[in-house]
């Protein structure tokens, strides 16, 4: 293949590389994870020049995790389903192993020494932790070098560009990413991504606790494998510190028929893109002909006042972060105020026009957002929308920008209301607009990330493959 082309996505014969099926051949001796890691390895070799999802890559201990992987499994002894799953991490977290970025010249070559509480946890199931993922400017706007796997012309999404980017690729089975508006959901749906966002605090995001509504999340080419590493996690780190974190069996949950699913409008659904709106369309009238309900807003008025409090949820969310991160951008200014992003800089200054006051309403309105969520779980067992607005736009493309502060990683309007209701919400690969992928988002109320997973898997196996030109 050229890989310097598009290559056409059609959901229907794609297929994102897996994990969990390859652990069989483990046992029988017929695979290794240490064969595994290496045909990963060729897929970059042949595709990160162009896409440049990696920060930074550690081979040589890759292949000695690989090597005890491929042990144990020969023993008979996996430390996990996902033993021997070569993985990426979001260079948001740190790695005891490798540098730690964030996406911000004023970061290169930090390398704090020690392992996140969720890497930490990969490593004792077992995973192959092969490198750090390219993220936007300490995953807000800021792009960086990342292009979208399908097309090099067209962004891949942020912030979490290089941990969509590997799955789209084919580079590796899963990746760790984090959103705090749209940085799971959205690039997932311009990579081809099964992925979720949990509930918050479902997954412990370690040193990462500076944003109160910020999510740890998983990349990943199949719902299995995606499962399994966000309950492998969970078993080990358990969620935020306060949370309960992730509920759920160890085991990756059989799919759901949901009986009664509401359509998420909030502010996305005016602004989705008119091809989208027809694919998306026709994912609806499938779900609607295998006998599940669609519930629109002015079906009840419980779905009516809840959309009436999400109406703003990218300026909530918006707001909410500035004031939140303004310390850290501050003290990164005085140190030096050349080294961030305009954009960044604009996040500060709103930051600044904000009072305690202001914060407390933010997180009033965001807390009654919450309250109306609630109110519709014996409405519906959850809510399905377009995962973006869109395909992937091209590189540079500052729609969904608010000001000076630039969205070029795509518009995020469709994934800020799942963010502040801390809600999980999961990215199902069914569409494909133009020759390039659109999700479907499935979100549910606080806690039933099993549930999303499972009904995530009923509508993958439900409804055909949707194609739009």
């Amino acid at each position: 293949m050229d890989h310097t082309t598009r290559q056409r996505y059609s959901p229907a014969t794609f297929r994102a590389p897996t994990f969990h099926d390859a652990t069989l051949r483990f046992r029988e001796g017929a695979d290794t994870p240490r064969a595994y890691l290496e045909r990963c390895l060729a897929v970059i070799e042949a595709r990160e020049p162009e896409v440049k999802a990696w920060v930074t890559l550690n081979i040589e201990g890759a292949r000695k995790a690989a090597d005890a992987a491929t042990a144990r499994w020969s023993a008979g002894r996996p430390l996990s389903p996902i033993d021997g799953m070569p993985v990426g991490i979001k260079d948001l977290f740190e790695t005891k192993d490798m540098p730690t970025e964030m996406g911000s010249p004023m970061f290169k070559g930090n390398n704090p020494g020690r392992d996140t509480a969720h890497v930490r946890a990969l490593r004792e199931a077992g995973a192959v932790v092969l490198g750090k993922t390219v993220t936007t400017e300490l995953g807000m706007s800021h792009p960086g070098p990342t292009t979208n796997p399908f097309d090099p012309g067209r962004t891949p999404g942020g912030s979490s560009s290089g941990s969509a980017a590997v799955i789209g690729a084919g580079m590796v089975p899963a990746a760790i990413g984090s959103q705090v508006v749209g940085s799971v959901i959205r690039p997932a749906s311009f990579c081809a991504n099964w992925a979720i966002k949990p509930t918050i605090g479902a997954l412990n995001r370690g040193e990462r606790q500076g944003l109160s509504h910020s999510h740890l999340g998983v990349h990943a080419g199949s719902p299995e494998d995606l499962w399994q590493v966000a309950i492998e996690i969970a078993l080990r780190a358990g969620g935020d510190p306060g949370a309960p974190g992730l509920f759920g069996a160890a085991m990756p949950p059989d799919p759901v028929k949901p009986a009664r699913l509401i359509l998420l409008e909030g502010e996305g659904w005016a602004k989705v893109e008119p091809s989208t709106r027809v694919a998306f369309e026709r994912v609806l009238t499938a779900v609607l002909g295998v006998g599940v309900a669609i519930l629109r807003r002015t079906d009840n008025p419980l779905i009516e006042a809840f959309e009436a409090s999400i109406a703003d949820a990218m300026a909530l969310t918006r707001d909410i972060c500035a004031y939140e991160m303004r310390w850290t951008v501050e003290n990164l200014v005085d140190k030096n105020p050349s080294g961030v992003s305009e954009s960044l800089r604009a996040r500060m200054m709103l930051g600044r026009a904000i009072t305690l006051d202001g914060y407390r309403d933010l997180l009033r309105r965001r807390a009654e957002a919450r309250a109306r969520l609630a109110a519709l779980a014996p409405v519906a067992d959850g809510f399905i929308a377009p995962a973006a607005l869109g395909p992937a736009p091209r590189l540079g493309d500052p729609g969904g920008s608010q000001g000076e502060i630039l969205h070029t990683t795509g518009d995020p309007t469709y994934n800020a209301a799942s963010s502040i209701l801390g809600a999980p919400a999961v990215t199902v690969p069914v569409m494909a607009v133009g020759g390039l992928p659109v999700g479907v988002q499935l979100m549910g109320q606080q806690h039933a990330d099993e549930r999303v997973v499972a009904m995530a898997r009923w509508l993958a196996e439900a409804v055909p493959a949707v194609e739009v030109d």
